[in-house]
C-alpha cells in the first residue's frame, strides 16, 4: 500500500539516488537516508591531467565519479607510478570519511574529461553526527572495501614471493564502484 504521507522525489533526485546506490559506500542506504547527502553533492568538471588531490593533502572531500577515468598514483623516487585506473560509479578519497586523515595517494584525471561529485568532509561528518544509522551503514561498507583491498594485498604478496608489483597489487581493489 502506498503511504500518502511519504515524501515524493523529483526526477533529478531519483537519478542521483540511482547513481549513489551504484557506489558501494552508499548501496545500503534508503532513499530517505541518501536524501541527506543531496544538498552536499557538488558536480565538478575536470580536464585531462588535472589533479584532484595529491598524496599527503588533508582529506577534505569524498569524490564520486560520474564519468571519466581517474589514475591513482604514488610518488616513488621523484616519479609517479600509476597503480590503478578507476571509472564511473566508483569513489576516490574514501578516507575523507575518517576525521583528520591525509591522502595516501594522488588522484589525477586520465580521460579527456571527467565529472565528479564532490562531497565535503564537513558535510559528511555533520550527517554522521546527526544520523548514527547512516554512519553505521557507510562505515560497514567502508570496512567491506578495506577488507577486500587487504585480501587482494595479501594475495599479491603471496603471488610475488614477497616482492610487490604495485599495479598487480592494486589491480583488483575496490573503490566503491
Amino acid at each position: 500500500m502506498i503511504n500518502p504521507f511519504s515524501r515524493s522525489y523529483t526526477k533529478d533526485e531519483l537519478r542521483l539516488f540511482e547513481f549513489l546506490q551504484k557506489n558501494k559506500l552508499f548501496g545500503h542506504l534508503t532513499r530517505k537516508e541518501l536524501s541527506e547527502f543531496l544538498p552536499h553533492l557538488y558536480l565538478r568538471n575536470y580536464q585531462q591531467n588535472e589533479v584532484i588531490f595529491f598524496r599527503n593533502d588533508p582529506s577534505q572531500a569524498l569524490y564520486l565519479i560520474k564519468s571519466g577515468t581517474i589514475a591513482l598514483k604514488i610518488d616513488v623516487n621523484d616519479n609517479f607510478e600509476t597503480f590503478a585506473h578507476i571509472k564511473d560509479n566508483a569513489s576516490v578519497g574514501n578516507n575523507a570519511l575518517i576525521e583528520k586523515t591525509k591522502r595516501i595517494y594522488s588522484a589525477i584525471v586520465e580521460s579527456e574529461t571527467a565529472q565528479l561529485y564532490v562531497v565535503p568532509q564537513v558535510n559528511i561528518l555533520n550527517i554522521f553526527d546527526s544520523h548514527v544509522k547512516i554512519k553505521a551503514k557507510v562505515f560497514a561498507s567502508l570496512a567491506e572495501i578495506y577488507n577486500s583491498n587487504t585480501t587482494n594485498l595479501m594475495k599479491a604478496y603471496q603471488a610475488t614471493s614477497g616482492f610487490f608489483d604495485l599495479e598487480q597489487m592494486y589491480k583488483n581493489l575496490e573503490y566503491g564502484g
